[in-house]
Protein backbone atom coordinates (compact mmCIF):
# COMPACT_ATOMS: atom_id res chain seq x y z
CA UNK A 1 0.00 0.00 0.00
CA UNK A 2 1.25 3.51 -0.82
CA UNK A 3 2.74 5.17 2.29
CA UNK A 4 0.66 8.31 1.76
CA UNK A 5 -2.55 6.27 1.59
CA UNK A 6 -1.48 4.24 4.64
CA UNK A 7 -0.87 7.42 6.66
CA UNK A 8 -4.24 8.80 5.62
CA UNK A 9 -6.02 5.57 6.58
CA UNK A 10 -4.24 5.53 9.94
CA UNK A 11 -5.31 9.12 10.58
CA UNK A 12 -8.94 8.32 9.75
CA UNK A 13 -8.91 5.33 12.11
CA UNK A 14 -7.49 7.48 14.92
CA UNK A 15 -10.16 10.13 14.39
CA UNK A 16 -12.95 7.54 14.37
CA UNK A 17 -11.51 5.91 17.48
CA UNK A 18 -11.97 9.23 19.27
CA UNK A 19 -15.26 10.30 17.72
CA UNK A 20 -17.33 7.12 17.98
CA UNK A 21 -17.37 6.86 21.82
CA UNK A 22 -18.12 10.59 22.06
CA UNK A 23 -20.93 10.29 19.52
CA UNK A 24 -22.44 7.29 21.29
CA UNK A 25 -22.49 9.22 24.55
CA UNK A 26 -23.96 12.42 23.16
CA UNK A 27 -26.30 11.18 20.44
CA UNK A 28 -29.99 11.16 21.44
CA UNK A 29 -31.23 7.65 22.03
CA UNK A 30 -32.73 6.57 18.71
CA UNK A 31 -34.95 3.98 20.37
CA UNK A 32 -36.59 6.73 22.38
CA UNK A 33 -37.07 9.08 19.46
CA UNK A 34 -38.46 6.39 17.17
CA UNK A 35 -40.73 5.01 19.88
CA UNK A 36 -42.12 8.41 20.80
CA UNK A 37 -42.58 9.37 17.15
CA UNK A 38 -44.45 6.11 16.60
CA UNK A 39 -46.54 6.84 19.67
CA UNK A 40 -47.58 10.16 18.16
CA UNK A 41 -48.47 8.51 14.85
CA UNK A 42 -50.32 5.65 16.53
CA UNK A 43 -52.03 7.58 19.32
CA UNK A 44 -55.57 6.28 19.68
CA UNK A 45 -58.36 8.54 18.51
CA UNK A 46 -60.36 9.47 21.59
CA UNK A 47 -63.86 8.05 21.36
CA UNK A 48 -66.66 10.44 22.18
CA UNK A 49 -70.15 9.52 23.24
CA UNK A 50 -73.16 10.13 21.06
CA UNK A 51 -74.05 13.27 22.97
CA UNK A 52 -71.78 16.10 21.83
CA UNK A 53 -70.00 18.34 24.32
CA UNK A 54 -71.67 21.64 25.07
CA UNK A 55 -70.24 24.94 26.21
CA UNK A 56 -70.79 25.61 29.93
CA UNK A 57 -72.35 28.99 29.30
CA UNK A 58 -75.15 27.22 27.40
CA UNK A 59 -75.97 25.00 30.38
CA UNK A 60 -74.86 26.60 33.64
CA UNK A 61 -77.08 29.34 35.02
CA UNK A 62 -74.68 31.82 36.56
CA UNK A 63 -75.34 32.49 40.24
CA UNK A 64 -73.33 34.75 42.53
CA UNK A 65 -75.01 33.35 45.64
CA UNK A 66 -73.30 29.95 45.42
CA UNK A 67 -69.78 31.34 46.05
CA UNK A 68 -68.09 29.39 43.28
CA UNK A 69 -70.00 26.16 43.87
CA UNK A 70 -71.75 24.19 41.17
CA UNK A 71 -75.29 23.13 41.99
CA UNK A 72 -76.73 20.19 40.02
CA UNK A 73 -80.38 19.29 40.47
CA UNK A 74 -81.00 15.56 40.69
CA UNK A 75 -84.11 13.47 39.99
CA UNK A 76 -86.62 13.39 42.83
CA UNK A 77 -86.15 10.40 45.11
CA UNK A 78 -82.48 9.91 44.24
CA UNK A 79 -80.37 9.45 47.37
CA UNK A 80 -76.62 9.19 47.90
CA UNK A 81 -76.53 5.54 46.84
CA UNK A 82 -77.85 6.53 43.42
CA UNK A 83 -75.00 8.95 42.74
CA UNK A 84 -71.35 8.09 42.04
CA UNK A 85 -68.75 10.81 41.52
CA UNK A 86 -65.22 10.17 40.23
CA UNK A 87 -62.42 12.04 38.49
CA UNK A 88 -60.04 11.16 35.69
CA UNK A 89 -57.03 13.32 36.53
CA UNK A 90 -55.30 12.59 33.23
CA UNK A 91 -58.12 14.19 31.21
CA UNK A 92 -59.25 16.59 33.99
CA UNK A 93 -62.77 15.18 33.73
CA UNK A 94 -65.24 14.67 36.58
CA UNK A 95 -67.91 12.01 36.04
CA UNK A 96 -71.24 12.10 37.88
CA UNK A 97 -73.27 8.92 37.46
CA UNK A 98 -76.92 9.25 38.39
CA UNK A 99 -79.35 6.34 38.57
CA UNK A 100 -81.71 7.68 35.93
CA UNK A 101 -82.72 7.04 32.35
CA UNK A 102 -83.18 10.74 31.57
CA UNK A 103 -82.38 11.29 27.90
CA UNK A 104 -81.28 14.94 28.10
CA UNK A 105 -80.29 15.96 31.60
CA UNK A 106 -79.40 19.52 30.66
CA UNK A 107 -82.89 20.31 29.37
CA UNK A 108 -84.74 18.66 32.27
CA UNK A 109 -82.67 19.69 35.31
CA UNK A 110 -80.99 22.94 36.27
CA UNK A 111 -77.25 23.35 36.75
CA UNK A 112 -76.31 26.64 38.34
CA UNK A 113 -73.37 28.38 39.96
CA UNK A 114 -70.08 29.32 38.35
CA UNK A 115 -68.83 28.01 35.03
CA UNK A 116 -65.43 29.73 35.00
CA UNK A 117 -63.53 26.51 35.82
CA UNK A 118 -65.40 24.36 33.28
CA UNK A 119 -64.23 23.81 29.69
CA UNK A 120 -67.22 21.76 28.51
CA UNK A 121 -70.01 19.43 29.61
CA UNK A 122 -71.40 16.24 28.17
CA UNK A 123 -74.32 13.99 29.04
CA UNK A 124 -74.91 10.39 27.93
CA UNK A 125 -76.45 7.14 29.11
CA UNK A 126 -74.29 4.24 30.19
CA UNK A 127 -75.34 0.93 31.72
CA UNK A 128 -78.68 2.23 32.94
CA UNK A 129 -77.17 5.38 34.44
CA UNK A 130 -77.06 8.92 33.23
CA UNK A 131 -73.54 10.33 33.16
CA UNK A 132 -72.67 14.00 33.39
CA UNK A 133 -69.07 14.51 32.26
CA UNK A 134 -67.56 17.82 33.33
CA UNK A 135 -64.30 18.67 31.56
CA UNK A 136 -62.36 21.18 33.66
CA UNK A 137 -60.01 23.83 32.27
CA UNK A 138 -57.40 22.93 34.91
CA UNK A 139 -56.85 20.06 37.27
CA UNK A 140 -58.92 20.49 40.41
CA UNK A 141 -59.57 18.41 43.47
CA UNK A 142 -63.23 18.47 44.41
CA UNK A 143 -65.62 17.94 47.27
CA UNK A 144 -69.36 17.42 47.05
CA UNK A 145 -72.45 17.05 49.19
CA UNK A 146 -76.05 16.04 48.54
CA UNK A 147 -78.52 18.44 50.03
CA UNK A 148 -82.15 19.42 49.38
CA UNK A 149 -82.43 17.60 46.07
CA UNK A 150 -79.20 18.91 44.62
CA UNK A 151 -75.54 18.01 44.36
CA UNK A 152 -73.24 20.83 45.48
CA UNK A 153 -69.65 20.71 44.21
CA UNK A 154 -66.57 22.73 45.16
CA UNK A 155 -63.45 22.75 42.97
CA UNK A 156 -60.09 23.23 44.68
CA UNK A 157 -56.72 24.12 43.20
CA UNK A 158 -54.22 21.42 44.31
CA UNK A 159 -51.84 24.19 45.44
CA UNK A 160 -54.44 25.21 48.01
CA UNK A 161 -54.08 21.71 49.51
CA UNK A 162 -50.42 20.80 48.97
CA UNK A 163 -47.15 22.68 49.43
CA UNK A 164 -45.84 21.16 46.19
CA UNK A 165 -47.50 19.44 43.25
CA UNK A 166 -45.58 16.75 41.34
CA UNK A 167 -46.54 14.79 38.20
CA UNK A 168 -44.93 11.41 37.56
CA UNK A 169 -45.12 9.71 34.16
CA UNK A 170 -44.48 6.03 33.46
CA UNK A 171 -43.42 6.03 29.83
CA UNK A 172 -45.22 4.04 27.10
CA UNK A 173 -48.03 1.58 27.98
CA UNK A 174 -50.62 -0.70 26.40
CA UNK A 175 -49.69 -1.55 22.79
CA UNK A 176 -46.80 0.94 22.87
CA UNK A 177 -44.28 -1.28 24.63
CA UNK A 178 -41.14 0.77 24.11
CA UNK A 179 -37.98 -1.32 23.92
CA UNK A 180 -38.36 -5.10 24.17
CA UNK A 181 -35.46 -7.42 24.95
CA UNK A 182 -35.60 -11.10 25.88
CA UNK A 183 -39.37 -10.81 26.24
CA UNK A 184 -39.05 -7.96 28.75
CA UNK A 185 -40.96 -4.83 27.79
CA UNK A 186 -39.88 -1.34 28.69
CA UNK A 187 -43.44 -0.24 29.47
CA UNK A 188 -43.58 -2.81 32.29
CA UNK A 189 -40.25 -1.79 33.84
CA UNK A 190 -41.24 1.88 33.67
CA UNK A 191 -44.54 1.13 35.40
CA UNK A 192 -42.99 -1.14 38.02
CA UNK A 193 -40.52 1.58 39.01
CA UNK A 194 -43.29 4.19 39.16
CA UNK A 195 -45.47 1.92 41.33
CA UNK A 196 -42.52 1.49 43.69
CA UNK A 197 -42.16 5.27 43.68
CA UNK A 198 -45.86 5.66 44.41
CA UNK A 199 -45.50 3.40 47.44
CA UNK A 200 -42.78 5.71 48.76
CA UNK A 201 -44.91 8.81 48.26
CA UNK A 202 -47.97 7.11 49.77
CA UNK A 203 -45.95 6.42 52.93
CA UNK A 204 -44.41 9.91 53.01
CA UNK A 205 -45.84 12.32 55.57
CA UNK A 206 -44.80 15.51 53.80
CA UNK A 207 -47.39 17.75 52.16
CA UNK A 208 -46.65 16.87 48.52
CA UNK A 209 -49.45 16.10 46.08
CA UNK A 210 -48.43 13.55 43.44
CA UNK A 211 -50.41 12.80 40.27
CA UNK A 212 -49.61 9.94 37.90
CA UNK A 213 -50.19 9.73 34.17
CA UNK A 214 -50.77 6.00 34.56
CA UNK A 215 -50.71 3.35 37.29
CA UNK A 216 -51.76 0.50 35.02
CA UNK A 217 -51.13 -0.78 31.49
CA UNK A 218 -52.82 2.16 29.80
CA UNK A 219 -51.38 4.55 27.24
CA UNK A 220 -52.31 8.21 27.68
CA UNK A 221 -51.39 10.28 24.65
CA UNK A 222 -48.26 12.40 24.80
CA UNK A 223 -50.46 15.48 24.87
CA UNK A 224 -52.40 14.14 27.86
CA UNK A 225 -49.18 13.38 29.73
CA UNK A 226 -47.80 16.88 29.23
CA UNK A 227 -51.16 18.53 29.86
CA UNK A 228 -51.57 16.75 33.18
CA UNK A 229 -48.43 18.50 34.37
CA UNK A 230 -49.42 21.81 32.79
CA UNK A 231 -53.04 21.78 33.96
CA UNK A 232 -52.01 20.75 37.46
CA UNK A 233 -49.62 23.70 37.57
CA UNK A 234 -46.99 21.15 38.58
CA UNK A 235 -43.82 22.27 40.31
CA UNK A 236 -41.97 19.27 38.84
CA UNK A 237 -42.63 16.81 36.04
CA UNK A 238 -40.68 13.55 35.94
CA UNK A 239 -41.01 10.90 33.24
CA UNK A 240 -39.55 7.43 33.80
CA UNK A 241 -38.16 5.48 30.83
CA UNK A 242 -35.43 3.02 29.97
CA UNK A 243 -32.85 3.23 27.23
CA UNK A 244 -31.57 1.09 24.38
CA UNK A 245 -28.77 1.27 21.85
CA UNK A 246 -29.42 2.89 18.48
CA UNK A 247 -29.52 -0.48 16.74
CA UNK A 248 -31.45 -2.27 19.47
CA UNK A 249 -28.67 -4.87 19.72
CA UNK A 250 -26.98 -5.88 22.95
CA UNK A 251 -23.89 -3.76 23.66
CA UNK A 252 -21.59 -2.93 26.55
CA UNK A 253 -23.11 0.58 26.85
CA UNK A 254 -24.80 1.04 30.21
CA UNK A 255 -25.83 3.62 32.74
CA UNK A 256 -28.39 6.23 33.68
CA UNK A 257 -29.05 9.21 31.43
CA UNK A 258 -31.43 12.12 32.05
CA UNK A 259 -32.99 14.25 29.33
CA UNK A 260 -33.86 17.91 29.84
CA UNK A 261 -35.27 20.94 28.03
CA UNK A 262 -32.51 23.20 26.77
CA UNK A 263 -35.04 25.99 26.18
CA UNK A 264 -35.82 26.13 29.91
CA UNK A 265 -33.25 28.68 31.05
CA UNK A 266 -34.62 29.22 34.55
CA UNK A 267 -32.12 28.92 37.40
CA UNK A 268 -34.36 26.26 38.93
CA UNK A 269 -35.20 24.78 35.59
CA UNK A 270 -35.10 21.54 33.68
CA UNK A 271 -31.32 21.13 33.43
CA UNK A 272 -30.69 21.51 37.15
CA UNK A 273 -33.58 19.15 37.92
CA UNK A 274 -32.11 16.62 35.48
CA UNK A 275 -28.74 16.82 37.23
CA UNK A 276 -30.39 16.29 40.63
CA UNK A 277 -32.18 13.23 39.25
CA UNK A 278 -29.01 11.85 37.65
CA UNK A 279 -26.98 12.30 40.83
CA UNK A 280 -29.59 10.65 43.04
CA UNK A 281 -30.44 7.70 40.79
CA UNK A 282 -26.80 6.82 40.17
CA UNK A 283 -26.04 7.20 43.90
CA UNK A 284 -28.93 4.90 44.84
CA UNK A 285 -28.39 2.21 42.19
CA UNK A 286 -24.64 2.42 41.64
CA UNK A 287 -25.28 2.75 37.90
CA UNK A 288 -22.89 4.43 35.50
CA UNK A 289 -23.37 8.19 35.05
CA UNK A 290 -24.22 8.42 31.33
CA UNK A 291 -24.77 12.16 31.52
CA UNK A 292 -27.42 14.70 30.56
CA UNK A 293 -28.95 15.12 27.13
CA UNK A 294 -30.75 18.07 25.53
CA UNK A 295 -34.17 16.85 24.44
CA UNK A 296 -36.47 19.58 23.17
CA UNK A 297 -37.11 17.31 20.18
CA UNK A 298 -39.14 15.06 22.49
CA UNK A 299 -42.76 16.20 22.82
CA UNK A 300 -43.33 15.90 26.56
CA UNK A 301 -40.00 17.59 27.30
CA UNK A 302 -40.54 20.65 25.11
CA UNK A 303 -44.26 20.88 25.99
CA UNK A 304 -43.88 20.92 29.76
CA UNK A 305 -44.38 24.26 31.45
CA UNK A 306 -42.94 22.79 34.65
CA UNK A 307 -39.25 21.90 35.04
CA UNK A 308 -39.05 18.44 33.47
CA UNK A 309 -36.64 15.52 33.67
CA UNK A 310 -36.99 12.38 31.55
CA UNK A 311 -35.00 9.69 33.34
CA UNK A 312 -33.57 6.81 31.32
CA UNK A 313 -32.89 4.55 34.31
CA UNK A 314 -30.74 2.05 32.42
CA UNK A 315 -29.97 0.35 29.12
CA UNK A 316 -32.13 -2.64 28.27
CA UNK A 317 -29.60 -3.48 25.55
CA UNK A 318 -26.94 -4.25 28.15
CA UNK A 319 -27.39 -7.83 29.38
CA UNK A 320 -26.29 -7.16 32.96
CA UNK A 321 -28.30 -3.96 33.25
CA UNK A 322 -31.40 -5.61 31.75
CA UNK A 323 -31.26 -8.28 34.45
CA UNK A 324 -31.09 -5.56 37.10
CA UNK A 325 -33.92 -3.53 35.59
CA UNK A 326 -36.19 -6.59 35.65
CA UNK A 327 -35.40 -7.21 39.35
CA UNK A 328 -38.05 -5.78 41.75
CA UNK A 329 -35.38 -4.95 44.33
CA UNK A 330 -33.40 -2.93 41.80
CA UNK A 331 -36.61 -1.22 40.68
CA UNK A 332 -37.26 -0.29 44.29
CA UNK A 333 -33.74 1.12 44.57
CA UNK A 334 -34.21 3.16 41.38
CA UNK A 335 -37.53 4.46 42.75
CA UNK A 336 -35.76 5.45 45.96
CA UNK A 337 -33.26 7.45 43.91
CA UNK A 338 -36.06 9.30 42.11
CA UNK A 339 -37.86 9.89 45.41
CA UNK A 340 -34.65 11.32 46.90
CA UNK A 341 -34.27 13.55 43.85
CA UNK A 342 -37.78 14.98 44.27
CA UNK A 343 -37.15 15.76 47.94
CA UNK A 344 -33.81 17.41 47.10
CA UNK A 345 -35.42 19.49 44.34
CA UNK A 346 -38.16 20.63 46.72
CA UNK A 347 -35.52 21.53 49.30
CA UNK A 348 -33.68 23.52 46.62
CA UNK A 349 -36.83 25.60 46.13
CA UNK A 350 -38.52 24.13 43.07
Amino acid sequence: MDRKVLKMATAVILVLTFLIPCTIRRMPDMHEQYALAEEIRSAPILQTHAKASVAPENVVKESNTLNGQLKIEIPQGTDGSGIKVSEDYVTQTIYIKVATDVRDYFSEYDISGSSDKIASLQYYNEGGNGVIAISMNRLYEFTYKLENGALYMDFIDPHDIYDKVIVIDAGHGSRMSGATKNGIQEKDINLDIVLQLKALFDAYDGNIGVYYTRTDDSNPTLQQRAELANKAGADLFISVHNNSSGTGNFTSVNGTQVLYSESDDRELGSKKLAQICLDNVTAATGSNDFGLLKADDIYIVRSSEAPVALIEVGFMTNRDELAKLADPEYQKTAAQGIFNAVLEAVKEGY
